[in-house]
């Protein structure tokens, strides 16, 4: 039976409400009557919904349903970068153990790169019961393409339940492009995951509408079931050297190994400090900085500390410090002992990526900014004063 959509017109009474529900001005009225445009109709229901009569009827055809009995196990795609395999990939396979053995499978590590063969027991004492591992020199930094190809053959091939991999640079450009090719749902940037045992379903949850609210969301008619995970909302594996995962080396031909790029160079930023996403000390700046300025005065003392700086999306978007240190919703989540927060408000888009944290100590010269009511710590003041005083204490203090 193929979708369609129809208005009973016994039961229709002209109050023109799917008119103004309709987001694609395919109703209108005529002898006080709705019509629906099928040229212009997409089917998307809001009509449905907004009918106080129940005088619109949408039946949607979602085909023959699909046989998932034969997908098994949880996947988790671990990232490496220069051979060294990223901790996220770790805290994935943490949270893939619980899983998997909610749903009585094997865990599943994939991990693509050149030379890595050396690293197969990182994961195998991380948890691993089996290692899908592909090496080849194209393989030695990511590129879309031949790492899109790999996924998808080795999911095809072998059809996981479930796909774990990190909501990093890497990780978000690479599953979506998989997700695609095998029809698969995928819920991004989730912080909690769990199992409803009885229908099998990956219960995916993540913050919505800006993070006032939390969404849990399940795929009941694909497989595999697709989540990228926020770094540093879950824990690590524990490391139990006892483990000996099956490793299954797979060979590819060399179509499946090309790429519509080619990679010239990469280049490292450059920084002073430690890498955000690892750091255990994070000072961070917003707005309240007042430009690059302000950003050379908190390095100084994420750099007496011996930590990394963070910024709002404000700073970021002023052009006063690059992306790649923006921490919140649309940026990196943290988690570290101290977060030091300097001129920032406290909205909850950057909350989000940091609320997390250990220790949070806000200094701000306004004493009703949002950010007080997470900080363990409250400095009311001028930033410009407090911030040059702790560098110079904290550099005379450690260096005793």
């Amino acid at each position: 039976m193929a979708s369609s959509i129809a208005i009973s017109l016994d039961k229709c009474t002209g109050c023109s409400l799917c008119v103004k529900a309709c987001p694609f001005g395919a109703i209108h009225m005529a002898n006080k009557k709705a019509v629906i445009d099928m040229a212009k109709c997409t089917l998307c229901g809001a009509c449905v919904t907004a009918c106080k009569f129940m005088a619109i009827e949408l039946k949607k055809d979602s085909g023959p349903k699909k046989d998932l009995s034969g997908y098994k196990d949880v996947w988790v795609f671990c990232e490496q970068k220069k051979g060294v395999i990223q901790s996220i990939s770790f805290e994935l396979l943490g949270e893939g153990r619980k899983l998997a053995d909610k749903l009585g499978v094997k865990l599943c590590a994939v991990i693509l790169g050149s030379g890595i063969e050396s690293k197969a027991s990182e994961l195998s004492e991380r948890g691993a019961d089996k290692i899908y591992l592909v090496d080849h020199p194209a393989l030695k930094s990511y590129q879309d393409d031949p790492y899109t190809e790999i996924i998808v053959n080795l999911a095809e091939e072998h059809k996981p339940e479930i796909i774990l991999c990190g909501a990093t640079t890497i990780g978000r450009s690479l599953i979506s492009r998989v997700a695609i090719r095998i029809n698969a749902g995928l819920t991004a940037d989730c912080t909690g995951l769990d199992i409803d045992p009885e229908e099998r379903l990956l219960l995916q949850t993540r913050p919505a509408f800006g993070g006032n609210i939390m969404a849990t969301i399940i795929t009941p008619n694909h497989r595999p079931q697709m989540a990228t995970v926020r770094h540093k909302v879950m824990q690590e594996a524990a490391v139990d050297k006892s483990r000996k995962a099956e490793l299954i080396i797979k060979h590819y031909p060399e179509e499946v190994l090309k790429s519509r790029t080619k990679l010239l160079e990469i280049v490292e930023e450059i920084s002073e400090t430690v890498n955000l996403s690892e750091a255990d000390i994070i000072v961070a700046g917003g707005r309240g900085l007042g430009g690059k300025e302000g950003f050379e005065m908190i390095g100084e003392l994420a750099k007496v500390l011996g930590g990394a700086v963070g910024a709002t999306r404000g700073a970021v978007d002023a052009d006063w410090i690059p992306y790649s240190h923006q921490v919140g919703q649309t940026g990196k989540t943290v988690c570290p002992k101290l977060y030091i927060a300097c001129g920032v408000s406290g909205q909850i888009q950057h909350l989000i990526g940091m609320q997390s944290s250990k220790v949070i100590v806000a200094i701000n010269k306004d004493p009703e900014a949002p950010i007080f009511k997470v900080a363990t710590y409250g400095i009311v003041g001028d930033i410009f004063d407090i911030v040059p005083a702790l560098t110079k204490e904290f550099a005379r203090s450690l260096k005793k």
